[in-house]
């Protein structure tokens, strides 16, 4: 297995110097920053991510004022009170991505995220306080309770949102199969655990983060001439 250093080495080589590499690097958010955020962020960012799997960010990205005028700014309150018919109403409104299996998962989300925060405070403390040493316990508690929160979804919305947290993108999968740290399912719970077991290394030899240790990691492999806030 390769350690902290091999890697920052390799991924020097191939930016033009350690300087470059660190330029590139993008810092989570703050325990405490994290906390303030309000539960209509996490419901936005949430069926942000949701609407953008499977379809063209750009689409989406275009259509959002779109969503935040139909969803009312996705006020979980508000939302928790919408009736199914007005809900069925919505999901054929033409401001937004007109998907209605997706549209159902805000309602979904919207007491998932409610649920949490009445048992820890607020949903943003809760997700705050999750120990980075069990990120993907997270991915896991989003995927268990969440609507169509599983795969890269919930780490995606994660990150947006500034959690701390690695990705299984194209580039670091790709590393992990190639060290033989991960077989089978990315997302498996065997593999889960060998790349949090893997990362959780190098946050012990480096005191970095596992988003920049990620974004490293991307860097050291593949085809990634990208800006920080796409790599991985």
């Amino acid at each position: 297995m390769e350690t902290f250093n091999n890697i920052l080495e390799r991924a020097s080589k191939r930016k033009g110097g350690e300087s470059n590499v660190l330029s590139l690097l993008s810092e989570p958010k703050t325990s405490t920053q994290l906390a303030k955020l309000s539960d209509s962020k996490w419901l936005e960012e949430f069926t942000r991510k949701v609407f953008q799997s499977g379809f063209y960010w750009s689409v989406i990205n275009a259509k959002w004022d779109g969503f935040r005028e139909v969803f009312w700014d996705f006020d979980a309150d508000k939302l928790l009170m919408m009736s199914p018919d007005m809900l069925e109403q919505r999901a054929r409104d033409e401001r937004i991505v007109r998907n209605y299996k997706k549209v159902m998962t805000i309602p979904a989300n919207c007491l998932m995220i409610h649920e949490t925060a009445l048992a820890h405070g607020s949903f943003a403390q809760f997700v705050a306080m999750w120990p980075c040493d069990d990120i993907v316990g997270l991915w896991l508690y989003l995927k268990k309770h969440g609507a169509r929160l599983g795969g890269n979804t919930g780490p995606f919305a994660l990150r947006a949102m500034g959690k701390d947290t690695f990705l299984l993108s194209r580039d670091v999968e790709a590393y992990l199969r190639s060290h033989e740290i991960i077989d089978g399912g990315s997302h498996s719970k065997k593999s889960l655990l060998a790349t949090q077991a893997f990362f959780n290394t190098l946050v012990e030899q480096s005191g970095w983060t596992l988003q920049s240790l990620s974004q490293l990691i991307a860097l050291s492999v593949g085809d990634n001439n990208i800006s920080a806030g796409q790599i991985a």
